[in-house]
């Protein structure tokens, strides 16, 4: 192996990927076990999980599933757990679930629906830090990436809970980046646009919907999950060494303009 390829290496790295069975989740274990992590993938639906440590494991990585509702303490805990009791350690943790669904104006938004935002974008990802991100504190090293989007830098119509979370889980980001950085763990975020995702299916199959979004897109094109990809294994690795407490928009120029 050159040194080159050492950079990005992340063999018998344990790596913890919050909504990691489906959608950008998904693409984000694939990438980290293809560079040699050991997965943990973690959400609501076993058999979902199931299915993608199934294939991951086919294509010779290392994944497990492991149902946990990120917004549950408890849930956490035990999460945390059950890696350290089989692993020993965790190297990275990818905050990537969340949600986003509903899309109306503020007068209409109930409480129960801010409050369902919130708990699963930001206390999700406060909950996961808290609890896997301090054996990485005590061990001395590891990687933090939460996953925002690019409402967390910009507004967007009818959005407000969840421009709201992702606005929190940048500036989560940065706190505890300061926090953290003399004890040896980085934290950044990535600011994805929008992606070809089972969730997104419905946005792109309307066109009334999906040209604006793409004619707003610099690139032109809805991102492929291989897109978000190598960010995570570049900020999960050695290769971002010297990286914390930053925001790497993977968003085809959407907040450029």
């Amino acid at each position: 192996m050159t040194q080159r390829e050492q950079l990005f290496d992340l063999t018998g790295r344990v790596a913890i990927v919050t909504g990691g069975g489906r959608g950008i989740g998904r693409g984000i274990s694939e990438g980290l076990a293809a560079f040699g992590a050991k997965v943990v993938m973690t959400g609501r639906n076993e058999a979902t999980l199931a299915e993608a440590a199934t294939e991951i494991r086919a294509k010779g990585g290392e994944a497990i599933g492991h149902a946990a509702d990120i917004s549950s303490e408890q849930d956490v805990i035990a999460l945390r757990d059950a890696v350290l009791a089989r692993y020993g350690r965790i190297d990275v943790l990818v905050n990537n679930a969340g949600i986003n669904p509903i899309w109306k104006n503020l007068e209409r938004t109930t409480l129960d629906e801010w409050q369902n935002i919130i708990d699963t974008n930001l206390t999700g990802p406060f909950l996961c830090c808290k609890y896997l991100g301090t054996p990485m504190v005590e061990q001395g090293k590891g990687s933090i990436i939460n996953i925002s989007s690019v409402a967390g830098n910009v507004g967007l119509k009818r959005s407000v809970p969840y421009c709201a979370s992702k606005g929190g889980v940048e500036l989560l980001t940065k706190a505890l980046a300061l926090d953290w950085a003399p004890k040896g763990v980085r934290v950044n975020t990535i600011a994805p646009g929008y992606f070809e995702t089972d969730l997104t299916a419905g946005v792109r199959a309307n066109d009334a919907i999906a040209a604006p979004l793409i004619a707003h897109t610099p690139l032109g094109r809805f991102a492929k999950l291989d897109d978000i990809a190598g960010a995570v294994v570049f900020l999960a690795s050695d290769a971002s060494a010297y990286v914390t407490g930053a925001s790497l928009a993977v968003d085809g120029g959407w907040t450029a303009d």
